[in-house]
């Protein structure tokens, strides 16, 4: 969830400091409190760690952007607390009281008071509530104890630690080198020597923060060790060997990741929705025909035998997966549950009766997802990984892996992943039930039409914004919104409740429209904003019932329907209209106008869009 950043260059070329800070400025997206470097001074041979509460500008500015601190290898660090609450002591880099030690992580350490309590026994003392603080200690007193490497006193460390991490850690006695693990939390190295001033080995948690010095990425693995020096990089095993990682090219531009003219990363994911949707359909759809060997290299699923699927997901990812069951159950008529993976182990689910388990995943580092993929293959059920990142974990670990071709997301509220993982799921469905017999040639040829039109709707329905702006501004001031809906609808109310949720910190709720009466109708009150999705013809009459009994308790009603359902404004007093498509597609458009009512109600009430309070981009601890 934090930020790592890392710089080993050569004497006389870039300085670290600003490479670092612009670094961790491309890592603001995945949500923190505080920042810090630490770079090695050449000259004096000491390393000095600057840090700073906050947003990364009170970093900068304490460093005057980087030129305060000389020197040409360093680490830094965007902290999102865990353990111990925002402040300058608690944030990373952490040190030995010695400073022989340095370093900053990602993840959580489950088992830190029982190692701090190791340590205290060894008289180490402590300065921070951090579990950071006492890996950085664990490896000082290892290296000092029994070893003289940086690679044996790392990995000595690492098979007492029980947790998700990802390490970045200077020794004194290496000047200009960086040592680098990871367990459950993404690391990549990038290298780069071509002559040029910023020469040197890269470190991140996330591609964007090192793309504009390299391409060429290696995605460390699972318990797995890295040297960095100004001239490279080397890999090691848990027991200190020497292996070797192949690179991966990064395809998409630097400028991707740049906001493009817009105000903020969000409105600029919302306008590349018909990209996303359109490129995710040209991976997949061959000459008419659905070919699901992605060009990952993985093989084709074999739909024709799968009797039941099962989907573990969080958040946006979660609803996405409840829109996909439906349209799977509809079309495919294969029974699809769907769990939240932070609940998926715990239930200690029965397995046997899965054909396959699917996960879903942006990032393809979400930590419970994560653990809900591993559970499924030690239960030796097929995977398969629906991500947005190529060689993320999850994507490696899984037996199967279709990939979204969104690009990169920058913005914390997701909107372009998730409008390509229903595609996908779209692809799923419309796959299963031709290779199962249910549908026939024309039958599968329309709807693969049918989803070929869902990039003009969705830019279609982004013409109509300005409606949906001027709604918002009269409705900033809302405490309460429901979003009700049934069937397919009803999951994008949860979709569209989450994005309220998220980036306007108004209270919002996603109903089934028929659960109304069954307890929540008591909280609707004169003024009461209830948003009603009506997409799906056959359950059209039925939520205007419902609607219509939230509006004698006073609501204010707000329809969402397709083009040619105009009764609906004898209900509702604003009704958004999108192009319909066939209704099992539907949610690609209908999402819109809720993503859009989000951002813009959170731009009313003055609030950052692309960074809401307390939350991350990548979820990598549980």
């Amino acid at each position: 969830m934090c930020g790592i950043v890392g710089f080993a260059g050569k004497q006389g070329g870039e300085q670290a400091a600003p490479i670092l800070l612009g670094g961790l400025k491309k890592l603001e997206y995945r949500g923190y409190d505080s920042a810090g470097i630490a770079v090695r001074d050449d000259v004096s041979g000491e390393t000095r760690i600057v840090k700073a509460k906050g947003r990364l500008a009170m970093l900068v500015s304490k460093t005057d952007e980087g030129r305060a601190v000389p020197g040409f290898c360093g680490i830094g660090h965007t902290r999102w607390a865990t353990h111990g609450e925002p402040s300058e002591l608690n944030a990373h880099p952490h040190t030995s009281e010695d400073g022989n030690v340095i370093g900053v992580h990602n993840g959580i350490i489950e088992n830190y008071q029982e190692l701090k309590a190791k340590l205290m026994r060894h008289n180490y003392t402590f300065y921070s509530e951090t579990d950071t603080e006492v890996a950085i200690k664990l490896i000082d007193y290892y290296y000092k104890k029994y070893l003289h490497t940086p690679v044996d006193a790392i990995n000595h460390a690492l098979v007492r630690i029980r947790g998700s991490y990802a390490l970045a850690v200077m020794f004194k006695d290496y000047p200009g080198e960086i040592y680098a693990a990871r367990k459950d939390s993404p690391m990549i190295i990038g290298v780069t020597q071509n002559g040029s001033k910023d020469d040197g080995t890269y470190l991140a948690s996330d591609v964007p923060a090192i793309l504009s010095h390299t391409r060429e990425v290696y995605y460390l693995g699972e318990l797995q060790l890295a040297r960095l020096t100004a001239d490279g990089a080397t890999f090691y095993n848990l027991d200190g060997d020497e292996i070797s990682i192949e690179p991966t090219t990064i395809e998409w531009e630097a400028d991707a990741a740049e906001k493009g003219g817009f105000e903020h990363f969000m409105m600029k994911e919302i306008h590349e929705q018909p990209k996303a949707i359109r490129d995710t359909l040209n991976a997949y759809l061959k000459e008419g025909q659905i070919n699901l060997a992605s060009e990952s290299g993985s093989a084709p699923l074999d739909l024709s035998s799968v009797r039941r699927i099962g989907v573990a997901a969080c958040g946006s990812a979660w609803h996405a997966a409840m829109a996909g069951k439906y349209v799977i159950e509809k079309l495919a008529r294969i029974p699809v549950d769907v769990d939240l993976a932070s609940e998926f182990r715990y239930r200690d689910p029965i397995l046997d009766e899965y054909s396959l388990i699917a996960v879903v995943s942006q990032s393809g580092e979400t930590a419970d997802t994560l653990a809900a993929l591993r559970l499924a293959k030690e239960r030796g059920i097929p995977t398969l990984a629906i991500v947005n990142v190529v060689g993320s974990t999850i994507a490696r670990e899984a037996d199967y892996v279709l990939y979204t071709y969104a690009g990169p997301e920058i913005a914390v509220a997701t909107t372009k992943a998730y409008s390509a993982q229903l595609i996908i799921l779209y692809l799923l469905a419309v796959q299963a039930a031709y290779e199962k017999g249910i549908i026939n040639l024309d039958r599968y040829s329309a709807l693969i039409q049918s989803m070929q039109q869902i990039p003009n709707a969705v830019e279609r329905t982004l013409d109509n914004k300005e409606r949906i702006q001027w709604f918002a501004a009269k409705y900033s001031s809302a405490q309460n919104v429901y979003f009700i809906g049934r069937g397919l609808d009803y999951a994008i109310c949860l979709e569209g409740s989450l994005k309220m949720k998220e980036i306007t910190y108004i209270h919002s709720e996603g109903y089934a429209a028929g659960e109304l009466k069954h307890g929540t109708i008591s909280l609707i009150e004169p003024g009461t904003l209830v948003v009603g999705v009506l997409t799906q013809e056959d359950l059209y009459e039925k939520t205007i019932s419902n609607l219509v009994e939230v509006k004698s308790r006073g609501a204010y009603l707000m329809g969402l329907t397709t083009f040619g359902h105009y009764d609906l404004e004898d209900s509702a007093s604003f009704v958004v209209y999108v192009p319909g498509l066939d209704p099992l597609f539907n949610a690609s458009t209908a999402i819109i106008p809720l993503q859009l009512m989000a951002y813009y109600l959170s731009l009313a009430r003055g609030l950052d869009v692309d960074k809401p309070r307390n939350l991350a981009k990548s979820v990598t601890v549980e």
